[in-house]
This record gives C-alpha cells, structure tokens and sequence, in this order.
C-alpha cells in the first residue's frame, strides 16, 4: 500500500474566531454537546499524553468524564505508568478527536489527583464489572496469563454490589487547563486554529494559528 497516498479533504465547517466564546471551557462544553448531537462515535475519548523522569512520553486513550472547576477529570489506577509518570511530572497533554466534524481538541495542563470523596462517588456509579475489574487488574504490570484475573472476577460477581468498594489505588485526576487549542479542518489543508493561552495574570488570550 502507498501510504503517501493517503489522504482526506476536510470541507465540512468552519471556524470563524469571532463567533467563539471568550472562555475557552465554555468553547469546549458547546462543542463537546454538538460532538454528541452529531453522534460522534465515544466523543468523551481523549488521548493523554505524559512524560517519564527520563522525559520519555507515552500516549493513551482514557475517557473523560468531568469538566469540573479543577479541569478536565478523567479516572484510572493510581498504579498505573501514567499515574507514575504524574507523580513525578504533573504536566500532560489531552486531544479529543471527532472525526465525523473534523475537529479536534488540543489541552496542555497539570494534572492533580481529586478528593477522595469525589472518586468514591464516582466509583460507586459505576456497573458493577467495572467496578471489579478496577479491583482486579494490576493496571500496567507484567502478568503471566488472565486465568488468574478471570477466577478473581468470579468470585468478586458473587458479592452484592454493596460490598464492592473502591480501593485506595483507583481514583480520579482533573488537568486544569494552560493552553487550549480548538481545530477545525478545511479543505486544501487550510486548516482553522484558535488557541486560548493563559497569561500570567490568569486572563485568557485567544489567538489564531497558521494551519
């Protein structure tokens, strides 16, 4: 396959600077309800990027779940390479991606862990198998097979779900947000971007992009 020969014209919307909210959050939460109407295949999948103490960056899809005062919030095991790779650098990166209105999302943050309470909350909202599997799976560790984590499930599905509690290595981050960067794809590669930065005195500045 030539895989130069790849590619796609983007002629769906535009993107007018003018027409966008001065508050980039607000910017965000409109488009994120039209991604929904539009019925966007998982539209709250966002990919997030960390970097280790080596500076050594790994990329992943987790779904949001919030956007929260604090930021954009998100769950997963706090024993996870990503969690670790916040523990020692809080600076991610967030993009979402709606490929049925060729936009995309682009945050730059710090990511910090959410009360306790919030993701006990959170947990106990959850189907119960999700719930366990939480329980189960050491998030990122090296595992000789699943027979281990599958018995494990079953005993746990055995419970009543009252007795399925959230353990001390799973809860939620928020990544309060530095730079956001709304992008909409246009025909001959003339793409549309607005960037919102935050500037020392905390007041958003919006700007536009050469494609």
């Amino acid at each position: 396959m030539d895989y130069k020969n790849l590619r796609k014209d983007y002629i769906k919307h535009s993107m007018d600077p003018a027409q966008l909210s001065t508050d980039p959050l607000e910017q965000f939460s409109i488009w994120f309800e039209e991604a929904i109407q539009a019925h966007v295949d998982e539209p709250n999948a966002m990919a997030c990027a960390t970097v280790d103490s080596n500076g050594r960056p790994s990329c992943r899809y987790v779904l949001f779940k919030e956007l929260s005062p604090q930021g954009f919030v998100f769950f997963t095991n706090y024993q996870s390479r990503k969690a670790k790779d916040l523990d020692q650098n809080e600076y991610c990166s967030l993009v979402f991606y709606w490929r049925e209105l060729e936009r995309q999302v682009r945050i730059e943050g710090m990511a910090k862990k959410i009360p306790a309470s919030d993701s006990e909350a959170y947990f106990n909202s959850r189907p119960v198998g999700s719930r366990i599997s939480s329980l189960v799976s050491p998030q990122s560790k090296v595992i000789p097979d699943k027979i281990a984590l599958e018995s494990e499930i079953e005993r746990l599905s055995q419970l009543h779900p009252e007795q399925i509690k959230r353990p001390d290595h799973w809860g939620g981050y928020a990544v309060s947000a530095q730079c956001i960067e709304f992008w909409q794809g246009r025909r001959d590669r003339l793409h549309d971007r607005v960037r919102y930065r935050l500037d020392k005195s905390g007041q958003w500045i919006r700007e536009m992009l050469a494609p």
